[in-house]
This record gives structure tokens, C-alpha cells and sequence, in this order.
């Protein structure tokens, strides 16, 4: 059955409930507000502080499902900054931090995604090839909201022969179907809606039941792995 129209049917988040700091999204934190004051430089407009906000994110930090750390302190948008390595919620979290201290009211949104940029390694230790609750951040810009996704950094597209994500402020951005040879890169399931804050509660009970039997991977490296799948004559 093809569920890639599924969507949730809740309504957006108010944009005044998306600016205030919060645990995770923590905007208030000193690093964080020099980093987005740092990657905004001298944008003065909203879509441009937001676009500048973007590429800082998806390309400073590293993609690297490996080591996923689901607790509090470990979800936090501070956290990913100054580790310089993220999955795709986190690097939605540290997103939506950034534009909240540029005035931008930011959300967080989930989805499922069959993600054929994968390993082996990966798709072992989860038991699937469906990422649930991937993450991505919605920015309300111009009276609408426009959906961004971050995760992806520039290096590891051109690595993996992806064209990279842009976004312009104005459309959704979201993971294109196909990659750059034409093989089936990455395909939406469900949309789960978007939230003011993270909701990692649900994101455990999730996993929890999606993944029970999930080893941890963070004494491998994603990046030899996705080498290591193309073969050497890809790399």
C-alpha cells in the first residue's frame, strides 16, 4: 500500500508558542546565541537570517546516526553544537534554536521515511529500513510555515553522490526521491505533524516498540560504512 500521502491532520503550532527557549531548544544558551549570531552575519531579513541559519546547520554539523543519544542532555540543541555531530531530530533541534534567536518562530516536525541512504550495519541493529519520527524543522516565514531539513551535510552529499538540499525560505525543503544516478534515495511514508517543543516521550515509546532489539553503533563510523557500500570505486 502507498501511504506516502498519509498526513497528520493536527493543526500547525501557534507561532507565538515557537519563539520562547526551552529545555531542548535551548536558544538561551551562550553558545548557541553566538553561533546563530556568528552564521546570520549581516542578514537583516527573516527568509535571509533563516536561509544563512540553514546552511550553517546542515553543513557545520556532521550526520551521523551512530551515535544517537536520546537523553535529555543529549537532545539538546547546545549539546549538538558543541559536539559538532548530529541525526536528523537533532540537528532539527539545534535549527530551530538558531532561527528562535533570530525572532523566527521554529517548530519541530516528524515523519517516516524509507531511507535508502543507509548501511548495512544500520539496517541490522534497527531490523528495518523505516525511520520513524525523522525530523526535520518548520520555520514560519512570510505568514506561512515552510519546512527545512537540515541533516544531510554538504560533504557527506557529495560523497554519496546526492544532490544536497538547498532551501530558499519560501518552499518546503524536504529529501529529494532520487539520487544524482537516479536510484531510490529517500521516500516519505507518514507526515506526524509539527511541534513547539520536542516531544521525547513519544520519541522512546516509539522506539521502544519500533526498535526493541537496537545495539548501539557508536564504536563504528557511518561515513567508512556508506564508503564501504559504494565500494572503493565510488569513493
Amino acid at each position: 500500500m502507498n501511504q506516502t500521502n498519509q498526513t497528520d491532520q493536527s493543526p500547525p503550532p501557534n507561532p507565538d508558542d515557537c519563539l520562547r527557549a526551552t529545555a531542548f531548544i535551548d536558544s538561551d544558551h551562550p553558545d548557541v546565541v553566538a553561533y546563530a549570531a556568528q552564521a546570520m552575519g549581516d542578514a537583516d531579513s527573516a527568509i535571509d537570517k533563516a536561509v544563512r541559519l540553514y546552511y550553517a546547520v546542515r553543513d557545520d554539523i556532521r550526520y551521523d546516526p551512530y551515535t544517537i543519544d536520546l537523553s535529555p542532555s543529549g537532545m539538546r540543541a547546545s549539546t549538538v553544537l558543541q559536539t559538532g555531530r548530529g541525526w536528523c531530530v537533532n540537528k532539527a533541534v539545534l535549527l530551530a534554536a538558531v532561527c528562535r534567536v533570530a525572532g523566527i518562530p521554529a517548530a519541530l516536525g516528524f515523519a517516516d521515511v524509507r531511507n535508502h541512504l543507509s548501511t548495512e550495519r544500520l539496517r541490522e541493529a534497527m531490523g528495518t529500513d523505516l525511520f520513524h519520527y525523522h525530523g526535520y524543522t518548520a520555520l514560519f516565514l512570510d505568514g506561512q510555515w515552510v519546512k527545512a531539513t537540515p541533516a544531510f551535510n554538504l560533504s557527506l552529499c557529495e560523497k554519496m553522490s546526492l544532490k544536497p538540499l538547498e532551501f530558499d525560505g519560501r518552499a518546503d525543503s524536504i529529501y529529494h526521491p532520487f539520487d544524482l544516478s537516479g536510484a531510490r534515495h529517500m521516500e516519505y511514508v507518514t507526515f506526524r505533524g509539527e511541534r513547539a517543543d520536542l516531544p521525547l516521550d513519544e520519541l522512546l515509546q516509539a522506539f521502544a516498540v519500533y526498535y526493541p532489539n537496537m545495539s548501539r553503533l557508536d564504536n563504528a563510523d557511518f561515513d567508512q560504512d556508506l564508503v564501504v557500500k559504494r565500494g572503493p570505486s565510488q569513493s
